[in-house]
């Protein structure tokens, strides 16, 4: 077993070629201040601008805070497993899996996840699922090119947005609910999050209000739910989180209908990671600091074994 100490080399990826780049060195900043926080003296901050970036010399753990494209979708952990160098967080396939939301689905319905039914469509083809309904690019993260549509005439337009972003696109069955997610550490679920945006849904505005100048969302945690339907939540993402096996950590988007019946929407595998995030919500809200969680991350990801 190998063990993290204060001087253990790492590198801290961060920005990446996706939409998601701007969060990314945020996220990055944050670990990094963190980590430097908890006394760890060899963490080097390395801006990633290539699919085959250079890594610092004697790196013994690459620390992936690459949200989105490249980061999140197995490309940067292939490149790495091929150098043999340890990173944090889940696998090259698992990361594939779980960005694609296509093939996410099919892995929560081959093991009976509750989830939305969907159907695919491409440019220029309207869905037959019904209205309302939501559409969105499979493979984009923070809601990127997400529509919620709620009549025919918005239809065009929705489609027209998603396919910015490539030619297969996931439509869903819209679920009223409570929008609500679940951190995942070392396959143990943390605290549920209630996210209520302020106005709208859950989009990328209202996720970064600082970016956005959006009115933002208000976070409660523990979420305000009943002890069994948070026992609900968290078997339904935790079985979400089994089904992609996914490796040290990740958090479980969840829709809470009226009457108690959760909805997995998607795996985020390379969640946001600043003191403000919400898998440190979570970490806090059970008493482990952003710095000890950052650690954590890093320890259990030094042992993981990778393929």
């Amino acid at each position: 077993m190998k063990t993290l100490t204060k001087d253990t080399a790492i590198a801290l990826l961060m920005g990446g070629p996706g939409s998601e780049r701007e969060i990314s060195l945020v996220s990055g900043k944050a670990v990094l201040e963190a980590l430097r926080a908890e006394g760890f003296t060899r963490v080097t901050p390395v801006v990633v601008d290539c699919e085959r970036p250079q890594i610092p010399q004697g790196t013994e753990l690459c620390y992936n805070m690459i949200h989105g494209t490249y980061g999140e979708d197995g490309g940067l952990q292939s490149y790495l497993e091929e150098l043999g160098v340890p990173y944090t967080g889940a696998g090259s396939v698992t990361s594939k899996h779980c960005f694609d939301k296509i093939l996410t689905k099919k892995a929560f319905f081959a093991a009976g996840v509750p989830t939305p039914q969907d159907t695919i469509i491409h440019p220029g083809e309207m869905p037959t699922i019904g209205i309302p309904c939501v559409i969105k690019p499979p493979c984009e993260g923070s809601s990127v090119g997400v529509s919620i549509v709620r009549t025919e005439e918005e239809l065009p337009a929705a489609v027209a947005e998603a396919a910015k972003y490539g030619t297969d696109l996931l439509v869903e069955e819209y679920i009223e609910g409570k929008e609500l997610t679940v951190a995942i550490l070392d396959g143990t679920p943390l605290p549920v999050i209630h996210i209520a945006p302020r106005e709208g849904f859950y989009d990328f505005a209202n996720k970064y209000p600082a970016l956005s100048g959006a009115v933002g969302s208000d976070y409660i945690c523990p979420a305000d739910i009943s002890e069994e339907e948070t026992q609900a939540v968290q078997a339904a993402a935790l079985a979400a989180y089994k089904a992609l096996n996914v490796e040290v950590y990740g958090r479980v988007d969840v829709l809470l209908t009226a009457d108690g019946r959760p909805y997995v929407l998607e795996i985020n595998t390379i969640p946001g990671m600043t003191s403000a995030s919400l898998f440190p919500k979570a970490a806090a809200a059970v008493g482990i600091s952003f710095g000890e969680l950052c650690a954590r991350i890093a320890q259990i990801s030094l042992n993981q074994a990778r393929s």
